[in-house]
């Protein structure tokens, strides 16, 4: 598989070892000059990691020229469905997730069941918690939003959340913290007078977002459409 990689810091870096490890070929590479399209037209897949104000244009760039593309960069949301538009009506591929972990994406469906057990048990509130390097601009990460999304869609009593301290009860509290070297921990927390039940994500290097990453191009490889990681690992 022929890939280009745009955004090339510590995570393109990552997953270009990653690449390799598994007997692909890095074609391009493109930092903060942007894209050479002509560049990018040798690859089978791009893969994008970069900033949130740069995505759609990169995104749309790779639809353009009809290669497949992942990205895991979170924060820009906002131009997601007009991005999924552009992608079918250039008959391209697309696969955007908030987390590429393995362990994330399992970790996702305890919480979705986690959820719908405790509808029955409203004597326990739920908050959040998202610990990342003090790099990560977006705040609360992807990830954490994912979660929060997931537990509003399964516990009724819960209708948004919010990152204020002092909120309605219908709102999951985050509380967002930022500290050097975190590569990311993410808990949810059911408390209540008598108890608390929690579960809770740490990931331990990039290595494991780095090769979700990759599973996730050599899935994306040659198709069209819209996707997501419960596609590719049949969750």
């Amino acid at each position: 598989m022929k890939v280009a990689l745009i955004g090339y810091g510590k995570m393109g870096k990552t997953i270009e070892r990653i690449l390799n490890e598994r007997k692909h070929e890095v074609v391009a590479t493109f930092g903060r000059d942007g894209i050479d399209e002509e560049k990018l037209k040798q690859a089978d897949v791009a893969i994008e990691f970069t900033r949130p104000e740069g995505v759609f244009e990169n995104l749309a760039t790779c639809f353009r020229n009809q290669i497949p593309v992942v990205t895991g960069t979170t924060g820009w949301l906002a131009q997601y469905d007009e991005a999924v538009k552009l992608c079918e009506e250039n008959k391209s591929a697309f696969l955007f997730a908030s987390n590429f972990s393995l362990g994330v994406n399992l970790f996702f469906e305890i919480n979705k069941q986690l959820a719908r057990i405790m509808n029955a048990y409203e004597n326990y509130d739920v908050q959040m918690q998202e610990i990342h390097h003090t790099q990560k601009l977006d705040a609360p990460s992807g990830t954490a939003i994912t979660l929060a999304e997931q537990v509003v869609e399964n516990l009724k009593r819960k209708e948004g959340w919010t990152l204020e301290e002092q909120h309605g009860k219908q709102q999951i509290h985050i509380d967002a913290i930022r500290e050097p070297d975190v590569h990311g921990t993410h808990i949810i927390t059911y408390t209540s007078d008598i108890d608390d039940i929690e579960i809770k994500h740490t990931a331990k290097s990039r290595d494991g977002f780095a090769l979700g990453a990759v599973i996730a191009a050599e899935f994306l490889k040659d198709k069209t459409g819209v996707y997501q990681m419960k596609d590719v690992l049949n969750l």
